[in-house]
């Protein structure tokens, strides 16, 4: 069975989630230019195969953070989180944005982005 959030437990996780974020962020642009370099230049300054393998399983290890705390990725580029929650009787995800710095959205479960709304 899902987690389901209140607004104020998954407010209490967004620390945590800020830092995440910042790390896969990094590792995500690391791996973007590692993978450029090598396909076009043979070589990076960043590594070879194998720092890209890490790469690959640090962002793996983020990302299983998430999941593990019940938190849902929708979107790794930019990245995208949903928190389940009910409000007032209606299932929606608690919505927050790579780029933002608090949860300030939600949608409708069977709405998705599109319908995103700022919380009361």
């Amino acid at each position: 069975m899902a987690r389901i959030f209140t607004v104020d437990e998954a407010r209490s996780l967004m620390p945590a989630v800020l830092r995440h974020a910042d790390d896969f962020v990094a590792v995500r642009a690391d791996l973007a230019e590692l993978t450029h370099d090598l396909r076009h230049e043979g070589e990076s300054p960043l590594g070879g195969l194998a720092e890209a393998k890490g790469l690959e399983a640090r962002m793996d290890e983020i990302l299983s953070w998430f999941d593990d705390q019940g938190i849902e990725i929708k979107g790794v580029a930019p990245l995208l989180v949903d928190f389940p929650a009910v409000m007032e009787g209606v299932a929606v995800r608690l919505c927050w944005l790579e780029g933002e710095t608090a949860l300030g959205w939600y949608h409708r479960a069977d709405l998705g982005f599109p319908g995103r709304r700022p919380l009361p």
